[in-house]
C-alpha cells in the first residue's frame, strides 16, 4: 500500500512521542507523514478566527496552529528530509482518525491522549482504533529496546497471518531480527475465552511432549511462507509454555516492537479486539502494532 503514515496529535506527551515514531516509520517506507489533529469546536459554534469576545488573532485557532507546528517540528527533527503534511479535521478524534485509516498504510497514536484520566493505562482512542481502523495501528508506549527484535505473537490461525506478514516486513524495514512467539498450555483455558471447566489435554493425548511437538509444528507452518519471502531475515522462535497474556507482556520488555492480531483463535467470533490484544496494549513495555484480518 502506498498511502501515508498518519499520526494523531493532541499536544500530549504521549502524542508527541508517537510523532517521533511515526516520522521514522514514514522515512523507512519512503512515504509522506500526515500529522492530524481532530477538533470539536465549542457548542456555541463560534468561528475559529477573530472574536469580539476573545483575542483578535483567535485563541482557538492559534492554539491549534501551535500544536501542529510543534508536532511537525518534532517530526522533522526525528526524521530529517521526510515530507510532512498537516490537517485539522472537524469531529471527535476516533471518527476522524478512523476515516484517515482508510487511505493510510499505518496509523500511529500515543497510548493515552490529553483527554484521558491519569489512572488509565490506555486511552479510549487507542483501543477503539485498534479494533476499528482500516489499516494497522501502532500504539506508542513503554521503553522499547532499540537493539531488540521485532516480536510477533503467532497463534497459527488464519486471522493471525496478516500480523505475521506485517511483522516480517517491519523487521526487514528496520534491519532487525524477528522473534516469533507462540504460547501454549496443556489446559484448554489458555486461550482468550473458555466455556465450562478447563480440561488437561494430557488426559486425552497422554503426552505433554507430543503436545509441544504439535504446537512447534503449528508455529513452523505459520512462518514458512514468510521465511521464503524474506530469506535474508534472521528469524528466531520462542515456544513458551504458559498463559499467552503474561508471556507476551514479559517478552515485550526486551523488544523494540510487538506485533499481534486483533483477535486470536480463542476469541468470540464477533469480537473485534480480543482480551489478549487488549491486555498487551494496556501493559506492554514497548510499542504495539495491532493488525486486523481482512484489511
Amino acid at each position: 500500500m502506498s498511502g501515508p503514515v498518519v499520526v494523531g496529535v493532541d499536544g500530549s506527551p504521549s502524542a508527541l512521542a508517537a510523532v517521533d515514531v511515526a516520522a521514522r516509520e514514514a522515512r523507512m517506507r519512503k512515504v509522506e507523514l500526515r500529522v492530524v489533529h481532530a477538533f470539536t469546536w465549542p457548542a456555541m459554534h463560534a468561528p475559529p478566527g477573530a472574536s469580539p469576545l476573545g483575542p483578535p488573532a483567535g485563541a482557538l485557532r492559534e492554539a491549534v496552529d501551535h500544536l501542529l507546528a510543534q508536532a511537525v517540528g518534532r517530526a522533522e527533527t526525528a526524521a530529517p528530509g521526510i515530507e510532512v503534511s498537516r490537517a485539522v479535521l472537524p469531529g471527535v478524534p476516533v471518527t476522524a482518525l478512523e476515516a484517515q485509516s482508510r487511505t493510510a498504510q499505518l496509523l500511529v497514536v500515543g497510548h493515552r491522549g490529553s483527554g484521558g484520566f491519569l489512572e488509565l493505562l490506555l486511552g479510549s482512542t487507542a483501543v477503539h482504533l485498534s479494533a476499528h481502523a482500516r489499516c494497522p495501528v501502532m500504539v506508542v508506549r513503554g521503553r522499547p529496546d532499540p537493539a531488540g527484535p521485532v516480536a510477533v505473537a503467532v497463534d497459527g490461525s488464519p486471522q493471525g497471518q496478516p500480523a505475521v506478514a506485517f511483522a516480517f516486513a517491519e523487521a526487514a524495514l528496520r534491519g532487525a531480527d524477528l522473534l516469533a512467539v507462540h504460547a501454549w498450555s496443556t489446559w484448554t483455558d489458555h486461550g482468550e475465552h473458555h466455556f465450562g471447566d478447563p480440561v488437561d489435554l494430557t488426559d486425552l493425548i497422554g503426552d505433554a511432549d507430543q503436545l509441544r511437538a504439535e504446537e512447534n509444528r503449528l508455529l513452523a507452518e505459520a512462518l514458512a511462507a514468510h521465511r521464503r519471502r524474506y530469506p535474508q531475515l534472521t528469524v528466531r522462535t520462542s515456544l513458551l509454555r504458559g498463559r499467552t497474556r503474561p508471556a507476551l507482556i514479559e517478552v515485550s520488555g526486551r523488544t523494540q516492537l510487538m506485533v499481534l492480531g486483533a483477535r486470536g483463535r480463542g476469541g468470540f467470533t464477533g469480537m473485534l479486539l480480543g482480551s489478549v490484544s487488549q491486555a498487551v496494549l494496556h501493559h506492554a513495555h514497548c510499542p504495539v502494532t495491532v493488525v486486523r484480518s481482512g484489511l
